[in-house]
């Protein structure tokens, strides 16, 4: 299987797992010392270090209620992006976005991520 069919596959599988909630799923697609990194000013901002603590990361995001809709999965020659659409509502706070989740890779697994956003202040307000 060619390079860019790999990186698809890997985007693929963790955007079915955070849909699915699969938690253990996740983790098994990360490096043991992988970080999430998201802007803002909010309860999930900033750097999650670890394994670990990027799936506890993902599990307090679905715990919103946050609607991961996947627009596209972009490769480059060594790493991945997910485009996603994310939607939710908590009480009269909605969380309408659109981000890049970009990924980096190491040895066919994800050794960090890098949100981007389109809306930080309405992230700051949902997730407040």
């Amino acid at each position: 299987m060619a390079r860019h069919e790999l990186q698809h596959q890997l985007g693929k599988t963790f955007h079915a797992c955070l849909t699915a909630r699969d938690w253990q799923g996740i983790r098994n697609l990360l490096t043991d010392d992988a970080t999430w990194t998201l802007p803002g000013d909010n309860a999930i901002s900033g750097t999650a270090e670890g394994a670990e603590a990027v799936v506890e990361r993902a599990k307090k995001i679905a715990s919103y209620g946050v609607r991961f809709e996947l627009l596209h999965i972009l490769v480059s020659p060594e790493n991945m992006a997910l485009s996603l659409h994310n939607t939710a509502r908590r009480g009269e706070v909605r969380l309408d976005e659109h981000l890049s989740t970009v990924c980096r890779l190491r040895d066919g697994k994800i050794a960090s991520i890098e949100t981007y956003l389109s809306d930080v202040p309405g992230m700051n307000a949902f997730f407040a």
